[in-house]
């Protein structure tokens, strides 16, 4: 099945109305009904600011980049763009990626049901 991938990259310390902004995004799309969203932290990395945000230095270790992954179908994602965007202001990044969403097979070995072991599917 086809989808698209939404990848939000935004600072740990990123907020919106003093809630971590990965954490509205999230919730929002839950909201919204999106089959599923993920938070990854990140090790390392910088951006618009240049300054390199690292776990291995304590000093700069408060704002570790964060990415929050969406997959659903490309209607779905695209209908919560304007709820991101509010969210996003100046602050982080968006990507839309298209994916091939594949799924093990349930069980008895058809591919119609059961958990994949996921955090959804796209509906």
């Amino acid at each position: 099945m086809n989808g698209l991938r939404l990848t939000v990259l935004v600072g740990e310390s990123d907020t919106w109305h003093h809630r971590p902004l990965f954490a509205e995004v999230v919730h929002r799309a839950h909201r919204a009904g999106l089959a599923g969203a993920s938070v990854f932290r990140g090790v390392e990395g910088f951006g618009a600011s240049s300054v390199v945000h690292t776990s291995r230095l304590l000093s700069l270790s408060e704002d570790l980049p964060v990415a929050i992954v969406i997959v659903d179908t490309e209607e779905r994602v695209r209908a919560f763009l304007p709820d991101l965007e509010e969210l996003l202001g100046e602050e982080g990044l968006a990507v839309l990626d298209p994916v091939e969403v594949i799924r093990p097979p349930g069980p008895g070995g058809n591919d119609h049901g059961g958990d994949g072991g996921g955090s959804g599917e796209a509906r």
